[in-house]
């Protein structure tokens, strides 16, 4: 069944064979054995039991059947229970495309050194007067619906890096531990991606205090990925590559443009300027992520409604205790 590893690149191959114990000759066979669990849970409406759909669980998963099919199950039990998440989930629906203008998430064009897509989030510009946490998280959900369609990141996953300069006590105070929770639910424990590190930079404190807030919900596989940098753009930079990342990062690429995710979604005609009022063109997408560069290279981006200024983020020669990963906070 060589043809569901189609478009998969012999290194990204190797790395499934390796670490996600991804067997060609068998691919077709662990498919069937976990779309044939689904009689197991007649309270659950699989609306997707195709074999492409059920691979990117199994890649999530590292092919174990038993917890590809938890991953499958809580997957469409998520969408069943949150029904208004998932009610016109679309990318020009009003408050996802605002929140896509507002560059929730932000999604480079390049990948990091180990061809992981890397999401940013400016969480300043989270203006509660415009876009709900319930919006933005729509559209985080939808972004990774559309990127999840790539086999190569079903395998070499994501990162996301949220920046929490000038986010506000005020701004903080909204993130109640009900909205945490869906959004913990949603992303740890209802989707096939692998996330392979969540960094926060210049974090406040009240950042650590909700930490208490989130722990309860967070599997310690999770824990042992978040990193609290600070200001200390050298830990980040020991993890993603400065030449991976914009320069709000001390990164070596242009400053991101936030428009840059939501053109890619709403098609060439969108622009800041303008209503849109189509729904993405999934084949646009498609080749645009087809056309995603394999490596580092800079590619030329322009700003438009970021508030973070190139510099914001300090370089510290020594090492900073928040640098370390949540889990040292226990």
């Amino acid at each position: 069944m060589t043809h569901l590893q189609a478009g998969l690149c012999p290194e990204t191959k190797e790395k499934a064979r390796l670490e996600l114990n991804e067997n060609p000759d068998t691919l077709h066979q662990d498919i069937q054995q976990v779309r044939d669990m689904v009689i197991t849970r007649p309270d659950i409406g699989f609306l997707r039991t195709d074999d492409a759909f059920i691979l990117r669980f199994l890649r999530a998963r590292k092919c174990n059947q038993m917890e590809t099919f938890k991953l499958l199950a809580q997957y469409f039990h998520y969408r069943q229970q949150n029904l208004d998440l998932f009610k016109s989930f679309k990318a020009d629906d009003p408050g996802i495309k605002r929140a896509l203008m507002d560059g929730f998430p932000g999604v480079l064009e390049n990948l990091d050194q180990y061809g992981r897509k890397i999401l940013i989030l400016f969480a300043s510009n989270w203006d509660q007067s415009r876009n709900s946490f319930v919006d933005i998280l729509r559209a985080i959900l939808l972004s990774l619906e559309v990127l999840i369609e790539d086999p190569e990141l079903q395998i070499n996953g994501f990162i996301l890096i949220i920046d929490w300069s000038n986010f506000s006590f005020k701004q903080a105070s909204k993130l109640t531990p009900t909205i945490l929770k869906l959004a913990i639910e949603g992303l740890q424990d209802s989707f096939p991606a692998r996330f392979g590190g969540i960094h926060f930079v210049n974090q406040p404190w009240y950042i650590h205090a909700l930490y208490t807030i989130i722990k309860p919900f967070l599997k310690d596989k999770t824990r042992k990925r978040i990193f609290l940098h600070g200001n200390n753009l050298n830990s980040l930079h020991q993890l993603i590559f400065p030449e991976c990342l914009p320069s709000e990062f001390g990164g070596t690429l242009p400053p991101y443009d936030m428009g840059t995710w939501a053109r890619t979604l709403l098609g060439p005609d969108y622009n800041d300027e303008t209503e849109y009022t189509h729904t993405y063109n999934a084949l646009h997408v498609k080749q645009v992520l087809g056309n995603t560069e394999r490596d580092c290279s800079p590619k030329h981006m322009t700003r438009s409604q970021s508030v973070v200024e190139p510099g914001t983020l300090k370089h510290e020669e020594k090492d900073n205790e928040n640098t370390q990963p949540l889990l040292a906070l226990d």
